[in-house]
């Protein structure tokens, strides 16, 4: 079975649901994994989605920040929430897939959205980078975070971190910018190195090549010296590393009407 997911950061699922709608219609993933919807569970809209044929649906909203949706063609047999830093803050929620939609073999899914951090990489400085470095580091000693032997789980979303090099356009130059700091990207890659956890963009894409999906607001013109940074991921456990059938990220829609600064990113198992 062919198994589609996408993770996009929407950056308010209210004010761009018609860019939702055109991107699902387009490329009609089985689930779509959002971030920052920022909308409280009733005001979601679920109504689209379903004409969408998308009925499948499990939140974790608050009003006006945050908030994070899976949305799915296809049955899910449970879903589950997690906090982290001792905040309700809609930062996480899991589903996992088994028999409802004909998946021999259980597929945990979890959605994440970490914290941004703020500007000033301090964290005696700023409480916002504090709770960022400190969200990482429970992401890494978090137990059902790390799968083995034959679990099959996927991990997606905002993870707000650039790990590598050449996944900002100036190592460099961003190397004291949040979101690239040496004390991000380690503590990333701890989470990731904890779970035994596969990076599937990096598993198909050289590390000698550029590779973003998020361009900030504020540029003028997004593409003018490409300023770009990777801070969306979609991580597979190792049972699932030759199951990967295709991966793609969407450059195309960071230039659509009102845009996400982030865009889509999609991969394609054989699950």
């Amino acid at each position: 079975m062919r198994f589609s997911l996408t993770t996009w950061n929407i950056n308010s699922v209210r004010l761009r649901i018609d860019l939702v709608a055109k991107f699902l219609k387009s490329a009609r993933p089985d689930v779509l994994c959002l971030q920052e919807t920022k909308c409280i569970d009733d005001a979601f809209p679920l109504k689209r989605f379903k004409r969408l044929g998308y009925e499948h649906v499990a939140l974790n909203g608050q009003k006006g920040y945050h908030g994070v949706a899976i949305v799915s063609k296809i049955p899910f047999e449970s879903k589950d929430i997690r906090t982290f830093c001792d905040k309700v803050d809609s930062r996480h929620i899991s589903v996992s897939f088994g028999e409802k939609a004909q998946i021999t073999k259980p597929l945990v899914l979890h959605n994440f959205y970490v914290p941004a951090g703020g500007d000033i990489p301090d964290p005696a400085l700023n409480e916002k980078f504090d709770h960022k470095l400190r969200f990482l580091d429970e992401m890494k000693a978090c137990e059902p975070l790390h799968p083995r032997g034959d679990d099959r789980h996927i991990l997606v979303g905002d993870l707000n971190v650039a790990p590598h090099e050449n996944d900002v356009w100036s190592h460099k130059q961003l190397l004291k910018v949040v979101s690239h700091t040496p004390v991000e990207t380690e503590k990333l890659k701890a989470a990731l190195e904890a779970g035994e956890w596969i990076d599937v963009a990096r598993e198909r894409i050289p590390m000698s090549e550029k590779v973003y999906t998020w361009w900030s607001y504020r540029s003028a013109d997004w593409t003018v010296g490409d300023r770009g940074r990777r801070l969306d991921h979609i991580w597979i456990s190792r049972a699932l590393k030759d199951a990967v059938q295709d991966f793609r990220i969407l450059r195309d829609a960071r230039s659509w009407e009102r845009p996400s600064d982030h865009v889509p990113v999609t991969v394609t198992l054989d699950v």
